[in-house]
């Protein structure tokens, strides 16, 4: 078994994700099941979430975080869906650590969160029997690209004591351009803008990707910038590693489903 654990960028997309059988799902499911043959079971696993967007960074500390169902106007069955997985009190104290400065990490200490959708979709095709631990880490408003990378790097230790470094966003999320009717298709612009982050990712041009924002078409991708940044934290915390690349689609016109798993 390979010592250091991996770390991997998730594409969640609908929340429907979680009610799935599809390649996709089954890609996810895979995955899983490789990290555990490969590397054993994860102690625990740190999820940066889309989801989860906050003035600073923040941490939790629970044993027994809240499933969040943070969507709405989706079927009941969503809301019934049941993930019930612990916490990790050492985990987040192991976080907290490595804090200083560019990394201002706090403790959650109102617990004001939980273990959200953006983590909870994915993880429950990762890993069904919700038997890792999970703890959150939120995405800094106040962190721009090359800020997220930085605390990537500082996440990286992690890797090498047990810890599974998981994020969950989309490269492309444009939720005014969503198109129903366009299931697992893209616009040229969303094809476009996802296959030259791939590119990047690919040849591990790290500069290029903390100016992101200049690529063309990175406002229509992100015109908001909560579910690329867990992007950064990745590339930070894998330096030099070339990554796996998993549901490589886009959907819905205009949401990139393309995940990223390092040293698995």
């Amino acid at each position: 078994m390979a010592d250091r654990m991996p770390a991997v960028f998730m594409g969640h997309g609908s929340p429907m994700l979680a009610l799935e059988d599809s390649d996709r799902t089954r890609a996810l499911t895979r995955l899983g099941e490789r990290i555990v043959e490969r590397h054993g079971r994860p102690k625990a696993a740190l999820m940066v979430s889309a989801h989860w967007f906050t003035p600073g960074w923040l941490v939790q500390t629970e044993e027994e975080p809240e499933q969040v169902y943070d969507m709405y106007g989706f079927p009941q069955e969503l809301y019934d869906f049941k993930y019930p997985v612990k916490g990790s009190p050492e985990l987040g104290r192991r976080v907290l650590g490595l804090a200083g400065e560019g990394f201002a990490v706090e403790e959650d200490v109102e617990r004001s969160w939980g273990i959200d959708h953006g983590a909870w979709t994915t993880l429950c095709h990762l890993f069904p029997k919700a038997d890792v631990p999970v703890v959150q880490l939120s995405v800094s408003r106040a962190a721009g690209l090359a800020e997220s990378y930085e605390a990537g790097r500082r996440l990286a230790a992690l890797r090498d004591e047990g810890y599974l470094l998981l994020a969950s966003g989309n490269v492309v999320h444009n939720l005014y351009r969503v198109n129903w009717g366009m299931p697992e298709e893209g616009y040229d612009w969303a094809r476009g803008f996802d296959g030259a982050v791939r590119d990047l990712v690919l040849a591990r041009d790290d500069e290029r990707l903390l100016h992101a924002d200049e690529l063309p078409d990175y406002k229509k991708a992100a015109p908001t910038p909560e579910h690329f940044l867990p992007l950064e934290y990745v590339l930070g915390a894998t330096e030099g590693e070339v990554p796996e690349v998993l549901n490589d689609v886009c959907d819905l016109g205009a949401v990139s489903m393309t995940s990223y798993a390092f040293g698995v």
